[in-house]
Parts: C-alpha cells; sequence; structure tokens
C-alpha cells in the first residue's frame, strides 16, 4: 500500500501488493470470504471473520483491531490488536506492537517479535519427527 511494512518472515513482496484496505478510522462489520490468492490490510476496526481458502494475505497494521473473529489464509502479519482465533498456513509474524487475545496456530513458520503481547495458546500444526 502507501508504507513498506517493516517485517522480518512474511515476504515483503506479499504485503505490498496488497490492494484491499479497511482503512484507519473506518469500521467494518462482516466477513471477508474469498477462494482466490488475495490480500486485505485492515487499518481500521473489522469484526467479523477473514478466510483466504486459497493462499490470501493478512495485514493487521498498527492501529488495525479486528474483533471476535476467526481469520485463515497463508500469511498474517499483526501489528495491531486482535481478539479472537488465527490460523497461518505458511507464516505467522507478531511484530512488537502487536497483541493477541486468543489461540493462534500455524503450519510451517512463525516469528513472534520482542515486546509482542499474546494471551492464548500458540500451537504448530505440520509434523514433528518422532510423533
Amino acid at each position: 500500500m502507501n508504507q513498506d511494512p517493516t517485517t522480518r518472515l512474511v515476504p515483503v513482496e506479499r504485503l505490498t501488493a496488497i490492494t484491499s484496505l479497511i482503512a484507519e478510522g473506518a469500521v467494518f462489520e462482516g466477513n471477508f470470504h474469498t477462494t482466490l490468492d488475495q490480500g486485505i490490510k485492515i487499518d481500521g476496526l473489522l469484526t467479523g471473520n477473514v478466510n483466504f481458502q486459497n493462499g490470501g494475505t493478512l495485514h493487521v497494521g498498527a492501529t488495525g483491531r479486528i474483533e471476535n473473529t476467526r481469520l485463515e489464509a497463508d500469511y498474517i502479519f499483526i501489528e495491531g490488536k486482535v481478539t479472537g482465533t488465527v490460523i497461518a498456513r505458511k507464516a505467522l509474524e507478531i511484530a512488537g506492537s502487536a497483541t493477541l487475545i486468543g489461540d493462534a496456530s500455524y503450519d510451517e513458520l512463525i516469528d513472534m517479535h520482542p515486546r509482542a503481547r499474546v494471551r492464548g495458546k500458540v500451537e504448530y500444526r505440520g509434523e514433528i519427527d518422532g510423533e
């Protein structure tokens, strides 16, 4: 979008290719669902679910808030506040400015920056040797 995000794990090209935005100060109530490999950035308030059936990139900006929700995408980068369940199929990155209240699961990679606040369970869903 208009600023280069600071990310360590989620590919920057995935974040800069996002074309959908819920702007700062905007409120969206409802569910977002697509079967396409698209992306959305939340800088405002979203109350509802976000589901990318195939692919997908979700970026919760520093001013973004998502409440009472279930989020699922390949790549999820949280800088703001999320209350709910998060499922990242490829990479989950939680920035130092982020607050996550709820459970998170990931299939491949996770990066939790210093000062990130998480209250809930974080679970790896992939295969573990020796199981």
